[in-house]
């Protein structure tokens, strides 16, 4: 049975996850400064974010357009598919956990909140570091290393989660805030959850084509 290979001949679906997880980056600094920098407009620092949430909204149908218009692409459908569709909603719990922290006027994000953000930066790095070496076959073990270190982030990310949720309700006298910190942690866990995902679908492709 024919099986779609990479080849450089086509580089815009590369092009495009690469600009994806670019994205992505800016987007996690941007939440990581927001949470740690109390000078910072926080509405303002959301609204960017919300931007980049829009960006990466557009490369996602950027990439299933061209797949639709595409007859051979550089890898098979469904995993074009799974990495922008998973890519997408890691920035989209991004967002989720910016917009969290300005609607419901939350105080300063707590050590715990802080933490999370700093792996959802880890993970955005590794991703945005592994993605170009999907070009080409003699850089997959650099995809590899990079999914073995976004598992252990995630690791790291569900104990900082189940830490903060068992202080929360240690802690917390005061059940609306309780439910305000608890759904803002909960985003910030997703997008490393989903961090994972992309990984896992990288490493899905490595091994498909190695």
């Amino acid at each position: 049975m024919a099986r779609f290979i990479l080849t450089p001949r086509d580089t815009r679906f590369y092009d495009l996850f690469e600009q994806d997880t670019e994205n992505l980056l800016v987007a996690a600094r941007a939440l990581v400064e927001m949470f740690e920098d109390s000078t910072l407009d926080r509405a303002a620092r959301a609204a960017e974010i919300k931007k980049l949430e829009e960006r990466g909204d557009s490369i996602t149908h950027e990439i299933i357009k061209r797949l639709h218009r595409s007859f051979v692409t550089p890898i098979d459908r469904e995993d074009v598919l799974n990495l922008a569709h998973n890519m997408d909603s890691v920035l989209d719990f991004v967002e989720a956990a910016a917009r969290t922290l300005v609607l419901y006027r939350m105080g300063e994000p707590t050590d715990r909140a802080k933490e999370l953000a700093r792996i959802v930066l880890a993970v955005a790095t590794r991703l945005h570091e592994a993605m170009p070496n999907l070009r080409e076959r003699k850089q997959f073990a650099r995809i590899l290393k990079a999914c073995v270190d976004i598992n252990s982030l995630e690791n790291e990310a569900d104990a900082v989660h189940h830490a903060a949720q068992a202080e929360l309700f240690e802690s917390c006298t005061n059940a609306l805030d309780c439910i305000k910190w608890r759904e803002l942690y909960q985003h910030l866990e997703n997008a490393t959850d989903m961090g994972e995902d992309v990984a896992n679908a990288l490493e899905g492709i490595v091994l498909k084509h190695a």
